[in-house]
This record gives structure tokens, C-alpha cells and sequence, in this order.
């Protein structure tokens, strides 16, 4: 029931980054609706005022390659915040993950402490950090361990938390389930969707604050070999080629939804959650 998490920790990692690259061509976009979806100037400014004269602790989970900490820079002008640097924390299981965000960070966002390790794992003092958030990083967590994953994310909140998930109707999670209904003979564990981080809020008698957000990733018809491997990323599987994934009666059926005219509309939806 781990494999999901054990292949997507292989797939963060230099022999990964071609992959990674062709991900990003279409993901990016991710990163940049959250940043616009919220006026983040402004919510960081407020956390800087109850915190008074120091800096900022941020801790950002499974921090990937920095995608978000960089569109807050291009897309949302946090760094003419009225803010001292933050002291900006990395957590993830990849050492390659916690150096590429960490030679990537703009201003004001200053590298801090390294936890590599799963937010489950996770050692700190309790409300070590003024704000943590968790972007697009727990589809992986072992379900029977993504509560204790989210008691820890309260457990090192002080202030604020924020976590950005994709939906079960959203692209991320129907097509790994297509994948798994396709090509896995054994039972193999599905991502998590927003909606059981919700439940497991509510089941803890946390209260949070819900936004959706709506979005497509779109790629031409003809662009075969960026689409194959934003799809095997999505997946953490590059054993599977396109060719196959188009085959496969589950995978099949799916990507055929996704066709409209010339080009290939991955539909996104994803719900931001404030703690």
C-alpha cells in the first residue's frame, strides 16, 4: 500500500528531471492560479503585523522545486510586502527536492531549516511555525498515515496553515485512478483527495476556511512527447509509454475524454484550505 509514495519519492531526483521539466511545461500554471487566487500581499502583510518585529517562519511541505514560492514573486508582489524576510523552511523526503527550492527561493523568502523527512515524520517543537503549507503535496501520503500527516501539520502550526488539493473530480486524481484500474493487478494505494483532508479537519473539530478554484492544464495535439511525459509524472510511472496509456481500456477511455479539437484539456480542480 506504500508504492505510490515509495515511486513518487524515486521520481524527485536528478535522473527524474527531464520528466520533471516536461511536468512543469504544463503544471506551472498550477502555481500560478493559486497565486492569483488569492490576494497574498496582503495575507502575509497581516501575519507579519501579529508577529510583530521578527522575521516570518514559514515551513513549507514537500516543497517539490519551489513552484509556489516563485509565482507568490512573479504573480503576487510579495516581495514589495511590507514584511522583514522570511525565514523559510523546507520539508520533504528528497534531498534533491529541499536543494532545488532552496537554490530557487526569491526575496523575501530566506532559506532556513531542512527537515528531510514526511510530514507524518515530521520533528519540531509544537507551533514552531508562524505558517505552514502544504501545495499539491500530500496525494502520496500512505492513507492509513495521511491523518497522522495532518495532526502534524496542525501540531507545528502557530498562526496559519494553508493547503492546496486537488479535488476527486480534478485531472490528478481521476487519471491515477485510471491508471490504477488499468495497469496495477494488485491493490495499490489511490492519492488522496481534498475531500478526505476535509474530513480529517473536521473529524479533529478543526475549523477552516474552503475555496475552489477551477482550471484546465492544456497541451497541443501534436506536442506527443511533452504530453507523454507530463503524463508519466503525473503517474511517477515512465515505464508506461504514451502509446500504452492510449491503449489501455481504462487509461484509454479516460484520455479520450480529454481530446477536444486539436488539443488535450486536463480539467483542474482544486479546493484551498485555511487553517
Amino acid at each position: 500500500m506504500h508504492d505510490t509514495f515509495q515511486r513518487s519519492c524515486q521520481h524527485w531526483s536528478e535522473e527524474g528531471r527531464d520528466e520533471m521539466e516536461k511536468f512543469y511545461t504544463l503544471a506551472s500554471v498550477d502555481y500560478q492560479y493559486l497565486a492569483e487566487a488569492v490576494d497574498w500581499k496582503n495575507w502575509i502583510e497581516e501575519q507579519q503585523e501579529m508577529v510583530g518585529k521578527k522575521n516570518l517562519k514559514i515551513l513549507d511541505v514537500a516543497c517539490g522545486s519551489g513552484k509556489f514560492p516563485l509565482a507568490l514573486a512573479k504573480f503576487s508582489n510579495v516581495a514589495d510586502a511590507r514584511i522583514f524576510p522570511v525565514d523559510y523552511s523546507l520539508l520533504d523526503p528528497s534531498k534533491f527536492s529541499i536543494s532545488e527550492t532552496r537554490d530557487v527561493l526569491p526575496f523575501p523568502f530566506v532559506a532556513d531549516a531542512e527537515y528531510e523527512s514526511t510530514l507524518q515524520g515530521l520533528v519540531c517543537r509544537p507551533s514552531e511555525f508562524d505558517i505552514v503549507w502544504a501545495i499539491h503535496a500530500l496525494y502520496a501520503v500512505p492513507v492509513n498515515e495521511l491523518e497522522i500527516a495532518i495532526e502534524r501539520f496542525i501540531f507545528a502550526t502557530k498562526r496559519a496553515g494553508f493547503i492546496a488539493h486537488a479535488t476527486k473530480n480534478s485531472h490528478y486524481i481521476r487519471f491515477y485512478q485510471s491508471y490504477l484500474d488499468g495497469f496495477k493487478d494488485v491493490v495499490t494505494q489511490p492519492f488522496s483527495a481534498a475531500e478526505q483532508i476535509i474530513d480529517i479537519f473536521s473529524g479533529l473539530k478543526k475549523k477552516i476556511e474552503v475555496k475552489k478554484i477551477s482550471y484546465q492544464n492544456t497541451v497541443s495535439k501534436n506536442s506527443g512527447k511533452l504530453l507523454e511525459g507530463y503524463l508519466q509524472r503525473c503517474l511517477f510511472d515512465n515505464t508506461i509509454s504514451l502509446e500504452m496509456m492510449l491503449e489501455n481500456p481504462c487509461t484509454g477511455a479516460y484520455l479520450d475524454e480529454c481530446l477536444k479539437d486539436e488539443t488535450w484539456c486536463f480539467n483542474q480542480e482544486v479546493l484551498l484550505i485555511f487553517l
